[in-house]
C-alpha cells in the first residue's frame, strides 16, 4: 500500500443557506394566526423547548421565539432550520443543516423544500438565492508540517488557536470568504458532537478539515444564484480558492513566499477539486451512530455514580465493596420513591420530540 502523509477522506458542502421568495398561491393552508397563538402559548408558559406541529407533509419544532434578522418564526427538523414571516422578504430564509448535506444531495433537499411548501399553499414567486456554502475537504492528516506563514494568500486578518500549546485552527479572513483548517477530531469532541463522521471517515483521530465559507457577493461573482448555478458552477468557484486565492508553501530560503514550492497538501487538494465529478460524495444517516454516542456517554455517567453509591452504601453498612448490582439496586429503589410514571412519559416525549426534531 502507498505511504502517504495525507489521503482525502471525502468532501461536500457541511451548510448551505438560501433565501426562498414564496407567495400563498393557496392562502390559508399556513395558519399564521394560529402559529402566532402556539408561539405566545409557549411563551407565556415559560417554556424553552420547542414544540412539535404538523404543517403540510412535515412535522417541525416550533420555537417559542423568532429571530435576530427579524423573522417572527422558527422551526427546525432533522434537515431544515427554517426562519419565515408573513409579511417578511424574502418570506422564507433556510439553512440546511449538516446531517441532512451528509445524507441527502443538495438538489434533493432543495426538492423536499420546495415540496414542503407547496404542501402548506405556497409557490414560487421568482427564483432562489443562495446566500452561503461551505464547502469541506477531509483528510487524514498524522502530521501538521506547516504554519500560519506557510499559506500565501490574499487574506489580510488570520489567526491561530492552540490548546495546551498544540495547534488546533488556522483560520484566515472575515466576511464573504473564510478559511478555516482545523483538527476536526477536536471540534467534534469540544463543540460539535457529530460523532457520526468517525464512521464516515472510519477512523476517530488525525482527521483536518479544510473549509471554505463563501457568502452571498462572491458566490455572485461567480455566478450561483440557484441551484442550478451551483451545481454548474461550484468547481469553478473552488479552483478560483485553491489556486489563485490561497494555496499552502513548503519554504525553501527565497524571499518570495509565492515562488515557495506548493506543500503536498495542497497540491493534492488542486488535484481533487480538478477531479470533483469523479470523486463522488458520502453518504450517510448519521443519527444512529449519535445516538448510541450518546447512550455509552450516558453508560459512562451512570456507572460512575453507581461507583459513589456503591461507597456510600459500603460506609453505611460497614463492608469493604458493594458489589455493582446492588448499588443500581440501590438507586433503583430510590428512583422508584419519586417516579411518577405520568411525568415519565411527558418528560419521554419531549426528548423524542426533540431528538425528531434533528438535536441529536
Amino acid at each position: 500500500m502507498e505511504d502517504r502523509t495525507h489521503r482525502l477522506l471525502l468532501h461536500g458542502i457541511d451548510t448551505l443557506q438560501c433565501a426562498y421568495y414564496l407567495y400563498p398561491a393557496d392562502p390559508g393552508k399556513l395558519d399564521f394566526e394560529e402559529l402566532r397563538v402556539m408561539k405566545e402559548d409557549l411563551r407565556n408558559a415559560k417554556v424553552k423547548e420547542p414544540s412539535k406541529v404538523l404543517l403540510g407533509n412535515k412535522t417541525f419544532l416550533l420555537h417559542p421565539f423568532g429571530t435576530s434578522s427579524g423573522y417572527p418564526f422558527l422551526m427546525t427538523d432533522e434537515d431544515f432550520k427554517v426562519e419565515f414571516g408573513e409579511s417578511n422578504t424574502p418570506s422564507f430564509f433556510v439553512t440546511f443543516r449538516s446531517q441532512a448535506l451528509w445524507r441527502e444531495s443538495v438538489q434533493s433537499l432543495h426538492q423536499k423544500f420546495l415540496d414542503w411548501s407547496e404542501s402548506v399553499g405556497f409557490a414560487p414567486l421568482r427564483p432562489e438565492r443562495i446566500s452561503r456554502i461551505d464547502c469541506c475537504f477531509d483528510y487524514y492528516l498524522p502530521t501538521v508540517d506547516f504554519e500560519t506563514d506557510h499559506f500565501v494568500s490574499r487574506f489580510s486578518k488570520d489567526a491561530v488557536y492552540r490548546e495546551d500549546g498544540k495547534v488546533q485552527t488556522f483560520s484566515f479572513g472575515r466576511g464573504d470568504v473564510v478559511l478555516r483548517v482545523y483538527d476536526k477530531v477536536a471540534e467534534i469532541r469540544q463543540q460539535s458532537n457529530k460523532v457520526w463522521f468517525h464512521t464516515l471517515w472510519e477512523m476517530d483521530q488525525d482527521v483536518w478539515r479544510i473549509e471554505w465559507q463563501v457568502r452571498k457577493s462572491v458566490l455572485r461573482e461567480f455566478g450561483i444564484v440557484t441551484f442550478e448555478d451551483l451545481k454548474n458552477f461550484q468547481p469553478d468557484l473552488l479552483r478560483y480558492l485553491v489556486e489563485d486565492h490561497t494555496s499552502l508553501r513548503v519554504p525553501d530560503g527565497d524571499t518570495n513566499r509565492s515562488r515557495w514550492p506548493l506543500h503536498p497538501l495542497w497540491a493534492d487538494l488542486r488535484e481533487s477539486v480538478k477531479r470533483m465529478d469523479l470523486l463522488g460524495v458520502c453518504r450517510f444517516n448519521g443519527r444512529e451512530a449519535a445516538l448510541e454516542e450518546r447512550l455509552m456517554r450516558m453508560a459512562i455517567a451512570v456507572y460512575g455514580y453507581a461507583k459513589r453509591a456503591a461507597a456510600i452504601q459500603s460506609v453505611k453498612k460497614g463492608k469493604e465493596v458493594i458489589p455493582l448490582d446492588e448499588a443500581l439496586d440501590s438507586l433503583r429503589n430510590r428512583i422508584a420513591s419519586f417516579h411518577h410514571p405520568f411525568n415519565w412519559g411527558i418528560g419521554v416525549k419531549k426528548r423524542i420530540e426533540s431528538i425528531e426534531g434533528g438535536e441529536w
